[in-house]
């Protein structure tokens, strides 16, 4: 026997009486509080909706057993309890916020989908309805940034005038002649949305009433997702908490940035600007260290069987410094150098090939006792070890395998 569904005709009814058909062990459910013993329970009818189409299931109590899932089953719908309930009738009671909640998502997904279909002729693939944000998911060219906002300003203006959303039936020829936005091939009698003048949907979803009670639309942002384009958007009292939470974000970058919050994105480019400039000076500076500490290091370097080994841990210094000394130090005939930073135990290995060392065969040596995670080439390594406090050991290993 199938479940009579009450939403189908009043998507309001929130306390309702039914019978309890049958109640049967299920499957232990995970939820936020641990794991926890479930039973199945059919009824004579119902006003809490599977979770179908996009849309999440309803959550509330069947007496005193509380609803943990809701789960579409053909003809009948199984509720998820985490108690047994005996035959006979039982008292549901719905938890009111979120179904208005999915209400508000679902009719403005309904509405946002007929506005880019309409003024820009993009369909809607799939309906995602998110803890936070919902998606659709949008076939064809990708929207510009005039085409969100024209869908958005457009939905939002339909929800402003407050138009009436109702329920219809019929088969999908009597439907098709009605202008229904997405024709299906199922046969015998569907149920349909109708928002007055802007859309015609089949759905077994819930909505609102009237086009206001939607509150207002909010659409985020568009991502390529496989063939498709992804629009993020929020209905009602989501898309109140969403403006309001990115307002105050913008207002606090404001203050951060000493500007009034409209003039974030202008001091932000600044930086920016700044950011790098200052980058390019500070690379430019370090070179011109690296060149005379180079030139230094070698300078003092002893001399050992024709082979000029500089070791050293840098300490104090700029992080950036460690690879364009290095560098700058294999440009030398006969020189291998051997630098560690001590802050992070960073290493890099580098020669002249007229030095003729295989410093990758050498930082396995080090590796060996003191280990770490790195690799190059024949004449130059970069490397960490997994103990900073290690380097000043682990460059004196390497001078002395280095040197034999």
């Amino acid at each position: 026997m199938a479940t009579h569904r009450l939403y189908y005709d009043d998507s309001y009814v929130q306390n309702f009486e039914a019978q309890v058909r049958a109640c049967v062990p299920a499957e232990p459910m995970a939820t936020d509080s641990g794991t926890r013993a479930a039973w199945e329970v059919l009824l004579d009818q119902t006003a809490f909706y599977p979770s179908s189409g996009g849309q999440p299931n309803d959550l509330g109590k069947l007496g005193e057993a509380n609803i943990l899932d809701v789960r579409d089953d053909g003809e009948e719908v199984l509720h998820i309890v985490d108690r047994e309930l005996a035959p006979g009738p039982v008292q549901g009671c719905l938890l009111w916020p979120r179904r208005f909640d999915h209400m508000q998502q679902h009719t403005g997904q309904h509405l946002l989908s007929a506005m880019f279909q309409e003024r820009f002729g993009l369909p809607t693939v799939s309906f995602h309805l998110g803890g936070d944000l919902c998606t659709i998911d949008l076939r064809g060219p990708e929207p510009s940034a005039d085409a969100l906002l024209g869908a958005q300003r457009a939905a939002n203006q339909i929800i402003f005038e407050d138009r009436r959303v109702t329920v219809r039936y019929g088969t999908a020829d009597q439907l098709a002649r009605l202008g229904v936005r997405k024709e299906v091939e199922r046969e015998g009698i569907l149920r349909a949305i109708e928002i007055e003048d802007a859309d015609l949907q089949p759905c077994g979803g819930t909505h609102v009433k009237a086009t206001g009670q939607i509150g207002m639309l909010l659409v985020r942002r568009c991502t390529k997702v496989r063939q498709d384009f992804r629009v993020e958007f929020a209905c009602g009292s989501r898309a109140e908490r969403l403006a309001t939470a990115e307002f105050a974000l913008l207002r606090a970058l404001g203050d951060r940035l000493s500007c009034a919050p409209e003039e974030s994105l202008a001091a932000v480019e600044k930086a920016f600007a700044e950011r790098d400039a200052n980058f390019k000076a500070l690379r430019g500076a370090l070179q011109q260290l690296a060149e005379a500490r180079a030139e230094l290091l070698a300078g003092s370097a002893a001399g050992e069987g024709g082979l000029r080994v500089v070791a050293e841990v840098l300490r104090d210094v700029h992080t950036e410094l460690l690879l364009p000394l290095a560098t700058e130090l294999a440009k030398k005939e006969h020189t291998v150098a051997l630098l560690a930073l001590e802050v992070s135990g960073q290493l890099v290995f580098a020669q002249h090939p007229s030095a003729g060392k295989d410093l990758a065969a050498l930082l396995k040596q080090v590796f060996a006792t003191f280990p770490g995670k790195g690799g190059g080439t024949h004449d130059f390594v970069r490397a960490k070890l997994s103990e900073p406090s290690s380097s000043a050991s682990a460059i004196a290993l390497a001078r002395k395998l280095l040197l034999g």
